[in-house]
């Protein structure tokens, strides 16, 4: 946790300085304050501003804005690219909650923000005070790059900061509250009064959650692919029950995966320990530690080091030591943290040591592919299995593996909420969807959702994959959807069903004139799907089918797509 520091000639009191004294105290020794502003005046305004890629700094926001406004803030939250440069010049006390995706990527619903905020014509913010909470993964080497960026640049214009910068990992709600705990009070432009509250460093549990998963039954688990598919594709069912678990279509799932058993016994049998082994500071033994908490496929950067230092492995050592981060991503795929292990002699880390190494089991969110409306009582995914061989092993994706095959007695779930990524409003507005692969989970809920509301709207869909014969997920429910005419399009692209490639984007070519007529009437685009190649491509694709039907320069039509994203009609559920 990042305790603020305060310099010497900060603006306080010197009654005020001794209540941040006591409040850091507090941190420190693990207790938290509730700091309650002065209730004379008006309530200070403060602006919470998130950049949310799958709804985890969306989240955040909100718990940060009921804190605040418990505290007697007026706070406001908003996501970034609904902030023009003219309201944040007006701002003067402002939160920013930021994720990162993929290499350091800003959130969709940041990046219209980002690219204002880095121009040379933004503007001055001396006037305004700020704080950034950046979300992340270590695993990966942008490391909360986004919201590194966002807080570089509000300084470079001005702004003051409230209090240093957290950059939090995937394990980021107790450092998360306790930063936004410390955090707020410096906010107050009244002064602070203190409470003293029972001792707690993390939000109090409302209902189903990550670290509070609701143990659901696995009710169906369906093979989708044909038997001759490159491919597993699964359709998941699960039952809610009495749970009062909510969700709507284009939320995610979180599943709470197990580790495969035959890597963690292969996992103790190179540490030389059996699963009973106790490890200290924990009440679980070493193979529940193994099977249910630990990250034992993705080989943490901290383990990454700690055999390099003991190994003496010449090509691991160079790799490091060049720092060449493509190199090593290079040499590291395919291989897991047995694969580390087996490079270090017999008794070189002890479990406890391993332990320490490792990062928490994270859970993985998959695109839900049902409408609640259509479906009371469950929720459905559509996953594939991810299966591999390499080193001379069979390997698997650590939870669509799991779903796969060990999942019959069920899984801990819950519902992530994805507010950015929503059917139209509009019933009567177009919907145009791209997904190929599992990317259709989405569209299926959507198109779902749709009729059983009775929307009119005209409902486009782009879908493929390798082969119509083995890879045509769903094509019964689609036949039916067109033949219902709640389908009223369909484009199909089957890559390799013909000498030459054919991927949905080529489909969005050959139709431009259409899709671009469908945007004009006010249709609304979608994108799910893999974020590196996919998502790009298709984005490519927009931009030339509007400037090519729209008659507008590249220029003009990057605008114009830019106005899309702005209205909400460009959304994307990418990863």
């Amino acid at each position: 946790m990042n305790i603020p520091f305060i310099p010497e000639d900060a603006p306080f009191s010197g009654d005020q300085r001794v209540w941040l004294s006591g409040f850091i105290t507090g941190l420190r020794s693990r207790a938290v304050l509730v700091a309650v502003p002065a209730e004379t005046g008006p309530a200070t305004v403060l602006n919470i501003l998130y950049g949310s890629q799958t709804g985890n700094a969306e989240a955040v926001t909100e718990a940060a804005v009921r804190t605040a406004q418990g505290m007697g803030f007026d706070a406001r939250a908003q996501a970034l690219d609904d902030v023009s440069m003219e309201a944040l010049a007006a701002m003067r006390r402002i939160i920013v909650v930021c994720s990162t995706y993929g290499e350091g990527e800003m959130p969709d619903n940041a990046q219209l923000f980002w690219e204002a905020l880095a121009a040379p014509t933004a503007p001055r913010l001396e006037s305004a005070q700020f704080g950034v909470l950046a979300l992340g993964d270590t695993g990966y080497d942008g490391f909360c790059q986004a919201g590194k960026l966002i807080d570089l640049r509000l300084e470079q214009l001005g702004a003051r900061r409230l209090t240093p910068r957290i950059d939090c990992d995937v394990d980021y709600d107790e450092p998360a509250a306790a930063w936004v705990a410390a955090t707020l009070p410096l906010a107050s432009e009244k002064g602070a009064a203190t409470v003293q509250a029972p001792a707690a460093t993390a939000p109090a549990k409302t209902g189903w959650s990550r670290k509070n998963p609701y143990p659901a039954a696995l009710a169906t688990n369906r093979l989708l692919s044909g038997a001759r598919s490159a491919k597993e594709i699964r359709h998941f069912e699960f039952e809610l029950g009495d749970s009062g678990l909510a969700y709507e279509a284009g939320d995610a799932l979180g599943v709470i995966p197990v580790n495969d058993p035959r890597l963690v016994e292969a996992v103790l049998a190179r540490l030389g320990a059996g699963p009973e082994t106790a490890v200290a500071g924990t009440d679980r033994p070493l193979g529940t530690l193994l099977m249910e908490a630990c990250e034992i496929s993705t080989p943490p950067r901290e383990l990454i080091a700690a055999v390099e230092a003991r190994a003496g492995d010449e090509e691991l050592s160079r790799l490091l030591g060049d720092g060449d981060r493509e190199a090593l991503a290079t040499w590291l795929w395919g291989r897991d943290t047995l694969d580390l292990l087996r490079l270090l002699p017999a008794g070189a880390l002890d479990a406890e040591a391993f332990v320490g190494l490792l990062k928490p089991l994270q859970h993985r969110a998959y695109s839900i592919s049902s409408s609640p409306k259509a479906h009371p009582g469950e929720v459905h995914l559509t996953v594939a299995a991810v299966r591999y061989a390499a080193g001379g092993r069979e390997r698997g994706g650590v939870c669509s593996t799991f779903l796969a095959e060990r999942a019959a007695g069920g899984a801990g779930i819950f519902v992530s909420p994805n507010k950015s990524f929503r059917v139209p409003t509009d019933d009567a507005a177009p919907m145009i969807m791209v997904g190929p692969g599992t990317g259709i989970a989405p569209f299926r809920a959507f198109l779902e959702e749709r009729r059983a509301r009775g929307a009119a709207g005209r409902n486009w869909l782009f879908f493929g994959d390798q082969h119509r014969e083995t890879d045509f997920i769903y094509d019964d429910e689609l036949g039916e959807m067109s033949a219902s005419g709640l389908l009223t399009r369909l484009d199909l692209a089957f890559s390799r069903d013909q000498d030459e490639k054919v991927y949905v984007q080529t489909r969005m070519r050959e139709n431009g004139k259409a899709l671009h007529a469908w945007l004009e009437e006010g249709g609304h685009f979608y994108v799910c799907g893999d974020a590196s190649r996919m998502a790009r491509d298709v984005d490519q694709a927009l931009h030339e089918i509007i400037a090519t039907h729209g008659a507008m320069s590249p220029e003009a039509a990057t605008e114009h797509v830019n106005g899309l994203k702005r209205e909400k009609r460009y959304l994307r559920d990418v990863y």
